[in-house]
């Protein structure tokens, strides 16, 4: 009892620590999970999950696996294969069973596995995976096209590897009992009739009863986990090995009924699959032993190349022929595929479930599957960035400032951050409030930016910060919000702050950062234009000088700092940034200061 509750209480701290290590560091949490699992295992053994849990690991590893893919299947939208201009479709519909087939023979030939476990661990590989594509993504800063279809297809993959799994392993399993293969095909058939019927019609139960007010909001996502779990467990209870691919169906049909309370699905996703995805892979990376770690061969290293420089890249190639996508494009997103959790996960389950059917691999699939783990973040990690650079699809560091909602105060601003080549966009539902920035060459987006079409028309990731200035401070906090996740929750800033004694403020954890060092309203603002204030940009006095924050806040009431490179520093109520030198700071000053003005909008403007 005390060694079992040990283990759960010391995977729980070590994988939420990693996790917010790599918050912390940049560094990929799969590595620093995979350390620590490694550490508190075979090193030190701290924890053997083996003899912790006993009988109670394979249930428990399958019902986390089940409850991931889950996740996965969530994100599995079908009108998301019509991005990129068919490079999505391309690399789903002929890259999957491509890669399938050409890892098959790299497992065979060059990892040294039997045939049939060869083309199961092939199945699994085809998975990249959004829990480590995103971040390197993020790291890498790639431009728009290659980074939306890496991204896309690690989302529609990350399911289907899992499907191929599942299929090759029923496949197996029928095949030791001595069947014809007509008859193998045919249960095969029917187990996934009966999951994708099962799955179906349990996301048809939720759908049905969520937007009706049956369950209630507190209640709701635990009804989806234990729907989940029990759908899982109902499933292998019926047709034994076909819970997998029943809540995969369950996940993706949710993904695609569009419902009003899709917004819970993403709180489920976002608290427990986070928890399962930390605990698995340390209990995974702990249950290694030295036995197992000896099976480690250099041609698994082999093997590992030949996945990242053969394997790949001539399953993006052949698929993406005919596309109007650049090679350079092409070619470095063959050169990108690390995986992750799903990977090790799956991986895991089925070698414990190897040994039940005929077949020794077990231990060896978990090693190699770590070897990929560990050899594909590293060869990524520190290769995708000057890969990215050598081809020329680099986009840099993000440059960008989004602008939701257009006064006129704030079009100054985005005047004066164009003559200092900072890329600004100014985004509001109206076309007539966006014509003055029009006729001042700022570049525009018209449209709801709330709406789910916006990420199909704008790149979010290109903006360093957001400032949502609209009159209305719900909604500039709803704005923030929204996109403090993708963005960053200290780069989203907003206007409109009531007074600190009104009880009907919007407590501050709601809303985004407070411009200006005063922390200065919607209403005031207005009534400062009316009398005149401008932003003005306070510059040195001499090259490699600084700025003299203590005459400019005497000026005015200091917005940000323009640092090098593009780099904009924010005041707000809780922050006061130095400048550094040759930087220049922008503060709102009444007419009488003197300093220089930003450009004034002459066309257009409007209150």
């Amino acid at each position: 009892m005390h060694e079992t509750a040990f283990m759960m209480a010391l995977v729980g701290v070590l994988g939420i620590g990693a996790q917010w290590l790599a918050w912390r560091t940049q560094l990929p949490a799969i590595a620093l999970m995979l350390a620590a699992g490694f550490l508190v295992g075979p090193v030190f053994g701290l924890i053997d999950p083996h003899r912790d849990l006993g009988t109670l690991l394979e249930p428990l590893i399958g019902i986390a696996v089940a409850v991931i893919l889950f996740e996965g299947g969530l994100n599995l939208k079908l009108e998301e294969l019509h991005r990129s201009d068919g490079a999505v479709q391309r690399l789903v519909v002929l890259g999957v069973p491509i890669g399938w087939v050409f890892g098959s023979i790299a497992c065979y030939y060059i990892a040294g596995l039997v045939l049939p476990v060869a083309i199961l661990f092939a199945g699994i590989l085809v998975v990249t995976g959004p829990t480590v594509v995103l971040p390197l993504l993020r790291q890498t800063q790639v431009s728009p096209r290659p980074r939306a279809i890496l991204k896309w297809e690690a989302i529609v993959n990350d399911p289907i590897g899992a499907l191929c799994a599942v299929v090759a392993y029923e496949w197996l399993r029928q095949s030791q009992t001595g069947g014809t293969y007509f008859n193998n095909l045919l249960v095969l058939i029917t187990a996934s009739a009966f999951a994708c019927v099962l799955g179906y019609a349990a996301a048809r139960a939720i759908a049905f009863a969520f937007p009706r007010g049956w369950i209630p909001e507190f209640l709701k996502s635990p009804v989806l986990l234990v729907a989940v779990i029990a759908t899982f467990v109902g499933a292998e209870f019926v047709y034994q090995e076909t819970g997998l691919l029943t809540v995969t169906v369950m996940g993706m049909s949710l993904a695609n009924m569009r419902l009003s309370s899709a917004r819970d699905f993403m709180r489920f996703k976002e608290n427990v699959t986070v928890l399962l995805v930390s605990g698995l892979f340390i209990i995974l990376s702990a249950s290694l032993d030295l036995e197992t770690l000896a099976r480690f061969e250099w041609r698994f290293v082999g093997f590992v190349l030949a996945l990242v420089l053969i394997v790949r890249p001539a399953t993006v190639l052949i698929s993406l022929i005919g596309t109007k996508m650049p090679w350079r494009e092409r070619l470095f997103v063959g050169l990108v595929a690390p995986r992750g959790i799903v990977a090790v996960a799956i991986s895991g389950l089925f070698a414990l479930r190897l040994d039940d059917i005929g077949y020794s691999d077990g231990g060896t699939l978990v090693a190699l599957s770590f070897a990929v783990v560990a050899g594909t973040i590293l060869v990524y990690g520190f290769g995708a960035r000057p890969a990215a650079r050598l081809l020329g699809v680099a986009q840099g560091q993000r440059q960008g400032l989004l602008v939701v909602g257009s006064p006129p105060w704030m079009l100054t601003l985005a005047s004066a951050l164009k003559q200092y080549d900072v890329p600004v966009l100014v985004a509001d539902s109206s076309w007539q409030r966006l014509s003055a920035a029009r006729a001042i060459g700022v570049e525009t987006y018209h449209g709801e930016i709330l709406a789910e079409a916006t990420e199909d028309y704008l790149d979010i990731a290109q903006f360093q910060a957001l400032i949502s200035a609209t009159d209305n401070e719900a909604y500039n906090a709803l704005v923030c919000s929204e996109f403090a996740p993708e963005i960053g929750r200290d780069s989203v800033y907003q206007i409109g702050d009531s007074e600190d004694g009104d009880p009907r403020r919007l407590p501050p954890d709601l809303r985004g950062r407070a411009l200006f060092s005063s922390g200065v309203g919607v209403e005031e603002l207005n009534r400062r234009y009316a009398q005149g204030w401008r932003l003005r940009v306070v510059e040195p006095d001499e090259p490699g000088g600084t700025v003299d924050l203590e005459h400019a806040a005497a000026a005015g009431d200091p917005l940000l700092i323009m640092g090098k490179g593009g780099r904009l520093r924010f005041f707000t109520h809780a922050s006061r940034p130095k400048p550094a030198a040759d930087e220049a700071v922008v503060i709102h000053a009444p007419p009488q200061a003197g300093v220089g003005v930003a450009e004034e909008p002459t066309t257009g403007a409007v209150p």
